[in-house]
């Protein structure tokens, strides 16, 4: 059933960018109009990317009089976006003149040359000074080039609810030491509040990069002492194999579905439990800790469909710790999306002009607060009317002196099916936490042609 199903969604998706094809005209239907694509909110109540993009646009046309912008979004699951992006970006006559890209895959579509170089706009950008080096570096090409202009950052920690904490005779205040703080607590959870689901780690191929990045990546990054990375060696070019810090994350993830300390196995790998999560579960109390990122306030502030005003009251926030406790003592993933300009775009001066309007000091940081973002500009970071505007923003911020980046070079999509695919064995029980890894260890070989070396 599989092979025909995948054959539906690839069809589904042809037509689609087909339509797309039809309809678009091509960036350079007009050399005074800048097409600009985003991905939109698969929820119709969440308009956070809309709203900002069409006051964005006011002011810009307003600012470059006689030049208008034309927004496409585009309503999609992250990885339909994902390919329906791609194939808008083959063609001058359906390229846009600026994308939004997940610093997940900007290195794939430089690779496959998808992107434009924006070195020579940089350099006469006094802005660019602002922007921290860690930031720039997500959005920097294997052949040292930038391709992107990141409009922010996440970082990712232990959401828990202090009401369920109350029952359960547990701290309000909770900050874990190591995993089996983590674990204990989950426990205590399921033995004196039932009802409740103890903790959820997004797992699976369902889930797709929320499951590699806030479950197995969080765990795997805090298994060492925090100097090198545990899932691809700089000094070689290769990604590691065999090692103990993967089998010991693994091994968390089916601790807590065997246990019975997560959601039942068939809601955690349902593609929409994301939204089940941060819509139902976290509002109603329903939900114990949740290993989730900084983004989430986006969901409930006032005009998201799903307010929820008494949240910072309600939830806590804790930093998830390494392994045994070792320095740095916590860890954290960060990502981000980026601003690119297409290759076979049309108007490219333009669209670098519409990033410029978009990322003033003051529409980044509109724009971070709007969306729950972390800021990657150092003028935005020091100024306090930001970090008082929510409540977490700082502490999601602290997090970014002891953040990890993803090695997301070519083959890092590939790696990253790959690990959800390990994870998804252990949840089901369908593989034991060896297997699970020595499969893990084979596929890699095979999508990295080789480039593996084992620590």
């Amino acid at each position: 059933m599989r092979p025909t199903a995948v054959s539906i969604v690839a069809l589904a998706l042809v037509t689609a960018a087909a339509s797309l094809t039809a309809c678009s005209g091509g960036s350079g239907s007009s050399p005074d109009t800048v097409k600009v694509s985003f991905k939109q909110s698969m929820d119709n109540s969440v308009k956070v990317t809309d709203t900002y993009l069409a006051d964005t646009k006011k002011q810009f046309e307003k600012e470059y009089p006689g030049k208008k912008v034309e927004l496409v979004p585009i309503k999609a699951s992250d990885a339909d976006y994902y390919t329906k992006l791609q194939q808008m970006l083959r063609s001058p006559r359906t390229a846009p003149d600026l994308v939004y890209e997940d610093t997940f895959l900007i290195n794939s579509d430089i690779t496959s040359g998808y992107l434009k170089p924006l070195d020579s706009y940089l350099a006469k950008w006094p802005d660019w000074g602002q922007f921290i080096d860690t930031a720039k570096s997500a959005a920097k090409g294997e052949d040292g080039k930038t391709y992107g202009v990141p409009d922010g950052t996440d970082t990712r920690g232990l959401w828990f609810d202090k009401r369920v904490f109350e029952k359960a005779g547990l701290p309000t205040d909770w900050q874990p030491r190591n995993w089996d703080d983590v674990l204990a607590a989950a426990r205590t959870i399921k033995k004196k509040v039932p009802g409740v689901t103890p903790l959820n780690v997004y797992t699976g191929k369902a889930a797709g990069e929320t499951a590699s990045m806030q479950g197995f990546e969080m765990l795997l990054y805090g298994t060492d002492d925090g100097t090198s990375d545990p899932l691809y060696d700089k000094a070689s070019k290769r990604w590691i194999a065999g090692s103990q810090g993967f089998k010991d994350a693994l091994s968390f993830v089916e601790t807590v579905y065997k246990d019975k300390l997560g959601p039942d196995v068939s809601d955690a790998l349902d593609p929409n439990y994301r939204n089940t999560v941060w819509g139902e579960l976290m509002p109603q109390g329903k939900l114990g800790i949740n290993l989730d990122g900084s983004w989430l306030p986006q969901n409930w502030l006032q005009g998201s469909g799903h307010e929820w005003p008494d949240w910072s009251r309600r939830l806590g926030l804790a930093y998830m710790p390494t392994q045994h406790g070792q320095a740095p003592g916590k860890v954290s993933m960060s990502g981000g999306w980026t601003w690119a300009v297409p290759a076979k775009a049309g108007n490219p001066d333009l669209a670098f002009d519409f990033i410029k309007t978009m990322q003033t000091k003051a529409n980044a940081q509109k724009w971070y607060i709007a969306n729950s973002g972390i800021a990657v500009r150092k003028d935005v970071a020091g100024d306090p009317s930001y970090a008082s505007a929510q409540p977490g923003i700082k502490f999601f911020t602290d997090l970014v002196a002891s953040t990890h980046y993803r090695p997301a070079y070519t083959a890092y999509p590939k790696v990253s099916t790959a690990i959800q695919e390990a994870m998804e064995s252990v949840t089901t029980g369908d593989a034991s936490v060896d297997k699970a890894a020595s499969t893990y260890d084979a596929t890699l070989k095979d999508v990295t042609d080789g480039q593996v070396v084992t620590r």
